[in-house]
C-alpha cells in the first residue's frame, strides 16, 4: 500500500535533521532531473550561506539560508508523492532518483524522489514569490490555538462535499491526510460520507480533538511507513501498526467487531466502521 508523506512524516523528517544542519555553511547545491517546479535561482548564489532554523508549514519545509544580515533567502521543500530527505556525512554516491543535494560543512542533505512530484524552490522569503503563492491556500496548523470546533464549524458551513474530502482539501486544516482523516473520523464517530456542512458544532469540536489526538500519536510513533517513508536518519515510522480502521478492510472493528468497510472517495481509499461512525 502506498501513501504520500503527510504532516507527521514531514515534521518527523524536520526533527531528524534540523538541529544537525543548523549553522552549517553551504558548500554547493546540485539539482538532478527536473522536479515539479524549477529551483528559481542560480545554485552558485547560495554557496557560503549559513543554514538557519528549519521550519515546517503544512507539508512544506523551509530551509533558511543566511548570506548576510541584509540577505535572507531560503529553499521551500516538498516531498511530493514519494520523496524522502536524507542527511548525513558519508552518504553513498547519488543514484538515479536523487534530484537535489545540498552539500554543507556539517553533512549532505539529499532529496530522493522516484516519482519527481516533489519540489525544491528558492525564494527571498516564505512571504514572497513562489513560496508565498504555494503557502497562501493552506489552512490552519492542527495545533494552532485558533483551530477550534467553532472555526471548523464556520469553515464547513454550506459545503456539500463529504467531510472526509473537506479535510483532505487542506484549505481548512493542514495535516489531516488520508490515513489521519480516516482515523480521526473514526475516533469522532463521524461517517466519512456525511456532507461537511451538516456537522453540528458539537461534532466539529469532537473532530478537532480527534484530529489533534491522531496526529499526536502519529508524531510519537515517527509517522507512518507504508512504502517509502523514512526520516532523515533512515528510520521508519510505526503509526500504521496501530490504526483502528485504515488499511483494515473486512477486519473486525476494534470497538464493535463489525467488519471495517473500504470505499473510494475522490480517488482515495476511505476506511470506516458502518456501526461506530454515524451520519
Amino acid at each position: 500500500m502506498h501513501t504520500m508523506p503527510e504532516l507527521p512524516e514531514v515534521e518527523v523528517t524536520r526533527q531528524s535533521f534540523a538541529s544537525r544542519i543548523l549553522g552549517a555553511k553551504v558548500l554547493s547545491l546540485r539539482m538532478g532531473k527536473p522536479l515539479r517546479w524549477p529551483l528559481g535561482c542560480d545554485p552558485g548564489r547560495l554557496e557560503g550561506a549559513r543554514v538557519g532554523e528549519v521550519l515546517r508549514r503544512g507539508k512544506y519545509l523551509w530551509l533558511p539560508l543566511l548570506s548576510s544580515p541584509e540577505r535572507r533567502e531560503g529553499l521551500l521543500i516538498h516531498l511530493g508523492m514519494s520523496g524522502a530527505l536524507t542527511f548525513g556525512q558519508s552518504l553513498p554516491p547519488a543514484g538515479p532518483h536523487d534530484h537535489f543535494e545540498l552539500d554543507t560543512s556539517q553533512g549532505l542533505l539529499r532529496l530522493t524522489d522516484p516519482r519527481r512530484f516533489g519540489a525544491v524552490v528558492w525564494g527571498e522569503s516564505m512571504q514572497k514569490g513562489l513560496p508565498a503563492r504555494l503557502l497562501a491556500s493552506l489552512g490552519l496548523e492542527p495545533f494552532d490555538v485558533a483551530m477550534t470546533g467553532a472555526y471548523l464549524h464556520e469553515r464547513l458551513r454550506g459545503r456539500r462535499v463529504s467531510i472526509k474530502q473537506a479535510l483532505l482539501a487542506g484549505d481548512i486544516v493542514v495535516g489531516a491526510g488520508n490515513i489521519y482523516a480516516c482515523e480521526a473520523l473514526f475516533m469522532a464517530g463521524i461517517d466519512p460520507r456525511l456532507a461537511a456542512g451538516r456537522l453540528s458544532l458539537r461534532r466539529c469540536e469532537r473532530l478537532v480533538l480527534a484530529i489533534q489526538d491522531v496526529l499526536r500519536q502519529a508524531l510519537a510513533l515517527g509517522g507512518s511507513s507504508l512504502k517509502d517513508f523514512k526520516d532523515a536518519h533512515g528510520a521508519q515510522g510505526y503509526f500504521q501498526l496501530s490504526t483502528r480502521v485504515y488499511g483494515r478492510e473486512s477486519e473486525a472493528c476494534r470497538v464493535c467487531a463489525t467488519p471495517v468497510r473500504r470505499i473510494t472517495q475522490g480517488q482515495r481509499s476511505t476506511f470506516f466502521c458502518p456501526i461506530c461512525q454515524k451520519k
